[in-house]
C-alpha cells in the first residue's frame, strides 16, 4: 500500500500507530481502534519493521554490523542466522561497507540504507517505511525499492511505504490511500484506477502525480555578477578528520544557483559545511571577501552573528538546527541575534509563515512537526535574516508538489533580487526549475573531491 497525502496530513502518524511507537495518552488524544494481528500494536511490535523519516533516530550502535543485527538479537534470532541476515540485508540495500565500519561516519543517505537494512533483517510481517529514498541519490532510489520488492516477493509481507513521489512505487504495490488534509480519506483503491479517475483533483491536492508536475517558476539567470563566496585548492573533512575530497576549486555568484549532485557518501553534505562556514577546510581556502567587510574573508573565522546575516545554511537533518520551544519563536532567532527592531521581525515572521504554510503552526513545538513541515521551518529560518548567500541541503525533501512549488518560487525571487544559491540535492525536478548550473561530485574511490560541471 502506497500512503499518499499533503505535507502534514497525519501520513507519519499512522505508521507510528500501526508500529506501536506513538506514545501514551499524555503525548496526545485518540479514537478508535487499531489491531495488529488482531492485537495492540503495542503488543505486535516483533512483527512489525519501521523506518522512519529521519535516519538519524534509527542509529543506534557504533559499527555497521552491529547496527544491522541489533533488531535481530532482540527478537533471539540464532547467533549464525543473524550474521547471514546482516550480509544479506547490506547487499539488499547497496550498502557495501565493512561491517566495522563506524556508523559515526556514515552520510545521511548511508544512514537510510543502514536503517533499512536492520528493518529487512528481521523480515517482519508488516513492514513500514516513511520516505525511505529521501536522502538518496537516485541509483540508490532505485537499488533501494529494488530490494524491498525482492524482499516482499520472498516473505509475503505486508508492506506500507509514505512517498510523496507516486513513480517510484507505483508497480510495486497494490492500492493507494491517500489522507486528507484535514482528517480522514481522500481516496483508496488501486493505484492505475485512483490515479486515472482523481489524477488532476489530487495533484491539486498537492499530491506528486505522475504526467501532473507542478508548474516551475519563470527565472531571468544572471550573468556577470560578482563572486560572493570562492573556494580555492579546498580539501573537505568530516569532524571526525576522514577526508573526502581535495583540489576543489568553486566559484558562488550574485543571482545564480549551483546544484550539486552525485552519490551518498561523495561529501556533498561536508562540502555544503564548509562553504557555509561552519566546517574548518582540512586545506586550501574558502574566501567571502565580497561579504566580509571588515572581516577576515575566510567565513570559518567569523562569530555566529557575523555569519547568520551573510550566509545561510540549511542542515540536512533540521532538527539539528533547532534551538527554541516554538516555531514563532525559531524564526525570530536570527533577526534577533542581528538586532533587528521587533515590528521588522514580526513583518518577517509573519511573511515566511505565509508563504511556506506555517501560519497556523507557530505556537508549536518545532519537533512536533511533519518532517515536511520541519525541512520548510528550517529553509525559513535561514532565510529570516535574508542572507547573501543561501547553502541549503535537500532543501526539497519532504514537500507535497504544492509546497515544493511554493518553495521553489520563493528561492527564484531570491535569486532574482540577487541573493546566491548553493543547493545539495538528489531532486532532479528542483536542479531542472532552480539551477544554473550543476556539478556533480563524485566518490573517493572514483576521483576523490572531483567536481565534474554538468550544465
Amino acid at each position: 500500500m502506497l500512503l499518499l497525502g499533503a505535507s502534514g496530513a497525519g501520513k507519519s502518524t499512522l505508521v507510528q500507530a500501526l508500529a506501536g511507537v506513538l506514545g501514551g495518552d499524555e503525548e496526545g488524544e485518540s479514537r478508535g481502534e487499531l489491531r495488529v494481528d488482531g492485537h495492540r500494536p503495542e503488543a505486535a511490535r516483533g512483527r512489525v519493521g519501521l523506518v522512519l523519516q529521519d535516519p538519524d533516530s534509527q542509529v543506534i550502535l557504533a559499527r555497521v554490523g552491529d547496527d544491522v543485527a541489533f533488531g535481530c538479537e532482540n527478537l533471539g534470532v540464532p547467533r549464525d542466522e543473524i550474521w547471514r541476515r546482516v550480509g544479506g540485508a547490506l547487499e539488499a540495500v547497496g550498502l557495501d561497507l565493512p561491517l566495522d565500519h563506524p556508523t559515526s561516519s556514515l552520510s545521511g543517505g548511508q544512514k537510510q540504507r543502514l536503517a533499512l537494512a536492520g528493518v529487512l533483517a528481521m523480515r517482519p510481517g508488516l513492514l513500514l517505511l516513511d520516505e525511505p529514498t529521501a536522502n538518496l541519490d537516485p541509483e540508490g532510489v532505485l537499488e533501494v525499492r529494488d530490494a524491498v520488492a525482492r524482499v516482499l516477493e520472498a516473505t509475503g509481507s505486508t508492506f506500507v511505504v509514505i512517498e510523496h513521489r507516486v513513480e517510484v512505487w507505483q508497480h510495486v504495490v497494490d492500492r493507494v490511500i491517500i489522507l486528507a488534509p484535514g482528517g480522514g480519506v481522500l481516496a483508496d483503491g488501486p493505484v492505475d484506477e485512483v490515479l486515472d479517475r482523481r489524477g488532476q483533483e489530487l495533484a491539486a491536492s498537492g499530491v506528486w502525480v505522475p504526467g501532473h508536475l507542478p508548474a516551475r517558476p519563470a527565472r531571468t539567470p544572471t550573468h556577470d555578477s560578482a563572486a560572493v563566496l570562492r573556494a580555492e585548492q579546498l580539501a573537505i573533512a568530516r569532524p571526525d578528520g576522514s577526508v573526502l575530497g581535495t583540489g576543489i576549486d568553486l566559484e558562488v555568484r550574485a543571482g545564480r544557483a549551483i546544484a550539486i549532485t552525485g552519490p551518498n557518501g561523495a561529501g556533498k553534505s561536508t562540502l555544503g559545511l564548509t562553504l557555509g562556514g561552519l566546517l574548518a577546510p582540512a586545506s586550501g581556502r574558502v574566501l567571502a571577501a565580497g561579504l566580509a567587510g571588515d572581516l577576515d574573508p575566510q567565513p570559518i573565522r567569523w562569530k555566529s552573528r557575523e555569519l547568520v546575516s551573510r550566509i545561510g545554511t540549511v542542515f540536512q537533518d533540521p532538527e539539528h538546527q533547532f534551538v527554541a520551544a516554538t516555531v514563532r519563536d525559531e524564526l525570530a532567532v536570527g533577526p534577533r541575534a542581528v538586532m533587528l527592531a521587533d515590528d521588522v521581525i514580526d513583518a518577517r515572521i509573519a511573511e515566511l509563515a505565509e508563504r511556506l504554510r506555517l501560519a497556523a503552526l507557530l505556537g508549536a513545538n518545532p519537533f512536533t512537526l511533519s518532517g515536511g513541515e520541519k525541512r520548510r521551518l528550517s529553509v525559513a529560518t535561514a532565510l529570516a535574516t535574508r542572507p547573501p548567500v543561501l547553502v541549503l541541503d535537500e532543501p526539497t525533501f519532504g514537500q507535497d508538489s504544492r509546497t515544493w512549488s511554493e518553495l521553489v518560487a520563493l528561492l527564484a525571487e531570491l535569486l532574482d533580487d540577487g541573493s546566491a544559491v548553493v543547493a545539495i540535492t538528489h531532486d532532479l525536478d528542483f536542479v531542472d526549475a532552480i539551477a544554473d548550473s550543476e556539478l556533480r561530485m563524485s566518490r573517493r574511490n572514483e576521483q576523490p573531491g572531483a567536481l565534474e560541471f554538468i550544465r
